[in-house]
């Protein structure tokens, strides 16, 4: 087990960790939460020994292996995708190496009532057991399940890394960390980076592993999914709560109510004992007795409360200055990449004031159609329009990533700060909970949920009166999202939010448009109105693709026929024919790359005819897909 004893991290005359005690146990699956900036990364770093700690200690077994992935990553990006996951077992072939050492001091030692000896074989054997784990026979078949099971397809394997954002770059270290399957895995929040299907994936990889994880995360589904144990990081102190991140939250409400009611009763004892010494000491023959009392009372034990981080940000977004009624319209807009039609010819028209919530499976074109729309995306046919006297105000998926981190919090404001505020910058960074010395700490030593906070402060310099929120919650504690989302319910310009977090998303647009097989879907309500009519249980279902075909159409009654008997069987046989041909092609597809893995062939002129089938077969399946989708849409309509 790693325990960490009496840790104490202090910058300048903060103190961050106060002396805190923590042992992680062989197979603990354990959850750090806390506020933005209480210190659960700093504790991942100490335990990985990635950063030491102003005082304290921390011991962990000798041959325990931890891995940390953390979020700030420096990966070779001229390293294709396959070789920097396969290049994580150059510690199986360390650990080879130690196991051959061991193995010949075995056999030339003789003292074997040692405890020396006792130890040596302790250590092979552990040693001999984790290389079994990691399974030599089967690194590059294990490889491709990991590196596919966090969203990679089959023909990223080849492409450089450098090619990749830096999201799916992150998703190659997790894969690294995965394959080695260390003693201790220790992740800093790593669906942040993740689709729905890829976070699933690597909860039921979790709820498997058969060693230690504590992992950092603002997902409460993941944490309830992954987790059977809970840190709470507060104020400098830590709370332990043997149970899930929902059920922790009813264990802690329970025992702050039962301190509550204790350090109440004992204040009303206390007082009660004050006032019988004050009367005591004013009679000349009670002294004695007061005294008495007064020594009594000093040695009781007080019952002290636990004091709770209440700080939030003071978030309040400018008010719209008045544009034309239509904010932005898109008309027949199409987007493809390469032979992928992502948007099909969708037509979007959002209006002063009005608020909408973009929702869908991963790769359906949510951002992308929010960024055509703000023109940071060229569109491949139709037109978009902004309307008259619109001002943008853009927070990015990855915003808080295109920060500066050579620049103070400060030096950043100033950036992005119009002239006339450049005088309230220090005031503005104390809204978002940066006072003091704080603003000028670098960027780089700021957390991921205080980076994000200070890129909301950043975009809300300038006024604006179309809002378009790209994930903002991400990287963000739960407090934080809901002043965030507190302040956005009183915001007065038009809205546009993409997001897949159903708890931020109640109840905060009046309309709901889902993206779903290059075509948009309007819902005119917010998330739990869509939800129903889907008849979905939760946005993972959205985004998973295991919804029920729509109930009803919530903008006009469905005033189309009824199919008859031999349309609807035509259809059922196209379905079935499109689902039979997708999956031969995806196959013969499979055995095509696998020959262009030969390196022979890869250098030969077959490689060239190999490619040319590949492509052939790829469009074959691009139009299989068409039919299948149009002929599944018609169905859908006359369910």
């Amino acid at each position: 087990m790693i325990t960490a004893a009496n840790i104490l991290v202090k910058y300048g005359d903060r103190v961050l960790l106060d002396e805190i005690n923590l042992v992680i146990r062989e197979k603990d699956k354990v959850g750090l939460v806390g506020r933005n900036g209480a210190g659960k990364s700093t504790i991942l770093k100490i335990l990985s020994s990635y950063i030491s700690p102003t005082s304290g200690k921390v011991t962990s077994p000798a041959n325990a292996s931890i891995a940390y992935l953390h979020q700030d990553i420096d990966i070779p990006e001229e390293n294709t995708v396959m070789e920097e996951a396969l290049s994580a077992f150059k510690t199986f072939k360390e650990l080879e190496l130690q196991l051959a050492d061991l193995d010949q001091q075995i056999q030339t030692r003789t003292d074997y009532e040692s405890e020396s000896y006792m130890n040596l074989i302790q250590t092979y054997t552990d040693l001999n057991d984790r290389l079994h784990v990691m399974g030599n026979d089967t690194l590059e078949a294990d490889t491709e399940k990991i590196l596919k099971g966090l969203g990679f397809k089959q023909e990223d394997f080849n492409r450089k890394i450098g090619t990749f954002s830096g999201g799916w770059q992150m998703r190659v270290e997790l894969a690294k960390m995965l394959l080695i399957r260390p003693d201790y895995l220790l992740l800093d929040e790593p669906t942040n980076h993740l689709d729905i299907e890829s976070i699933v994936w690597l909860e039921k990889f979790l709820q498997q592993y058969p060693k230690s994880v504590i992992v950092i995360s603002h997902d409460k589904q993941f944490l309830d999914a992954v987790t059977s144990r809970t840190i709470e990081i507060s104020l400098g102190k830590i709370f332990d709560y043997k149970a899930p991140y929902s059920e922790y939250l009813e264990l802690r409400k329970d025992r702050r109510e039962k301190m509550q009611s204790a350090f109440d009763n004992q204040q009303k004892v206390i007082a009660q004992k004050e006032r019988t010494i004050n009367r005591f000491m004013a009679k000349a023959n009670k002294t004695k007795m007061a005294q008495s009392m007064k020594k009594q009372l000093d040695k009781m034990d007080r019952i002290e409360l636990d004091v709770e981080d209440t700080s939030a940000m003071n978030l309040q977004f400018p008010p719209a200055n008045r544009s034309g009624q239509i904010v932005v319209e898109a008309k027949q807009v199409v987007k493809t990449y390469g032979t992928n039609e992502v948007l099909k010819g969708v037509d979007f028209k959002l209006e002063r004031a009005e608020r909408v919530a973009f929702v869908g499976q991963n790769g359906q074109g949510k951002t992308t159609l929010a960024k055509i729309l703000i023109d940071e995306v060229p569109l491949t046919g139709g037109e978009t329009i902004l309307g008259h006297n619109v001002e943008v105000g853009y927070y990015a998926q990855n915003q808080s990533d295109t920060l500066d981190t050579s620049l103070t919090l400060l030096e950043t404001m100033e950036l992005h700060s119009p002239a006339e505020k450049r005088t309230q910058l220090r005031n503005i960074l104390g809204a978002f909970m940066f006072s003091g010395e704080d603003v000028d700490k670098k960027v780089s030593v700021l957390s991921g949920g205080e980076r994000a906070r200070l890129a909301l402060a950043c975009m809300l310099l300038r006024s604006f009166n179309l809002l378009l929120l790209d994930e903002p919650t991400n990287h963000l504690d739960i407090q934080s999202k809901e002043v965030l989302k507190r302040a956005l319910m009183k915001y007065d310009g038009a809205m546009i939010v993409v997001s897949h977090d159903r708890d931020f998303l109640k109840g905060l647009t009046d309309k709901t448009v889902e993206f779903r097989a290059g075509q948009l879907h309007t819902y005119l309500g917010d998330v739990e109105f869509f939800l129903e009519k889907r008849a979905l249980d939760n946005m993972r279902d959205v985004e998973l693709n295991t919804a029920h075909p729509v109930q009803t159409s919530t903008s006009e009654p469905n005033l189309a026929p009824e199919l008859g008997y031999e349309e609807r069987k035509r259809l059922i046989r196209t379905i079935s024919a499109a689902e039979k041909k997708i999956e031969r092609l995806e196959q013969e597809i499979a055995a095509l790359n696998e020959k262009l893995f030969d390196p022979e062939i890869a250098m030969s002129a077959e490689a060239a005819v190999l490619g040319k089938d590949i492509k052939t077969k790829q469009q074959d399946i691009d139009q299989a897909m068409l039919d299948w989708e149009q002929a599944q849409e018609i169905l859908d309509r006359h369910s």
